[in-house]
């Protein structure tokens, strides 16, 4: 079964000028519910001078409807962050970190080993809390700063986070420069190591080729895909990278290629036109 985790509330709006009420976030969140996705990512537990855009978790958290059957998720870069993701009640947390040194410490000013000693008793914590967790990887293809990734880094770093606890690992096209042939590769040296439904794939559509990917990524049997409704979205930490892959445009190709994804796409409109009066522009999809 095709799985989708929506990005729109949280890697969508992070890397928006505009500032989004809390209850307009809400609200999105709340027509995001109705549209059939598994999971929304509906905020991230950082620092206000971090991503200042999402410094209301909290105020979201305690106001949105959850529906039954949706996991309401949320980044948590710490044990501080952790202390008020357990307070909201999150269904799921995810820890991130990078497969580029250079990316790493832009985003989270630390080093992948510092990145991962970090996050050792925020996962050991969110397991005792029962909460499932999934790992971040960005620039798992191509970093802004070192250019192409070796497939070897992104492996290390995948493997580290499973063997630190995490139920799942994201593989992060961050600037959007991967083509299908390196997402190929990177997954046949990967499945032999990790199981396919321990992955899922974030593709970013700066050079258009995120839904080809996301097709490659589906002929390996990868059943969990990252997406944004409307394709917003974006990396403050990533100069140039454009918006997440759309969810209508994955929703449309894996139909196309013959899978039964339960995602109503006039529910997925309804909620756009809810966000897109707050940012004052329309979505690039």
């Amino acid at each position: 079964m095709i799985r989708i985790a929506e990005m729109a509330a949280r890697d969508g709006l992070q890397n928006e000028a505009a500032h989004v009420p809390a209850g307009v976030k809400i609200a999105f969140i709340d027509a995001l519910s109705l549209t059939g996705v598994q999971e929304i990512e509906a905020g991230a537990f950082v620092a206000p001078r971090m991503i200042p855009q999402l410094q209301d978790a909290e105020e979201v958290f305690a106001g949105i409807r959850r529906a039954p059957g949706v996991t309401y998720s949320a980044l948590v870069p710490n044990e501080r962050g952790l202390d008020r993701a357990l307070r909201s009640k999150v269904d799921k947390i995810a820890v991130f970190t990078a497969a580029s040194e250079t990316f790493n410490r832009h985003n989270i000013n630390a080093s992948i080993d510092e990145s991962i000693e970090r996050f050792e008793p925020v996962v050991r914590r969110a397991r005792e809390a029962g909460l499932p967790i999934r790992g971040y990887i960005s620039t798992a293809f191509f970093c802004p700063y070192e250019g192409a990734v070796p497939p070897t880094k992104t492996i290390e770093v995948t493997q580290r986070l499973l063997d630190l606890g995490v139920d799942e690992v994201s593989i992060g096209d961050t600037i959007g420069k991967a083509v299908p042939t390196e997402v190929l590769r990177l997954l046949d040296l990967l499945l032999p190591l990790v199981a396919s439904d321990r992955l899922a794939m974030h593709f970013h559509d700066t050079y258009q080729h995120a839904v080809e990917n996301v097709i490659a990524s589906r002929s390996r049997g990868i059943t969990l895909f990252d997406s944004s409704a409307g394709g917003i979205g974006g990396c403050p930490y990533a100069p140039g990278a454009s918006g997440n892959v759309s969810t209508e445009a994955v929703v449309l190709a894996l139909r196309q290629g013959g899978d039964d994804v339960r995602v109503d796409l006039e529910a997925v409109r309804r909620a756009k036109n809810v966000i897109v009066a707050a940012l004052g522009r329309p979505f690039p999809a």
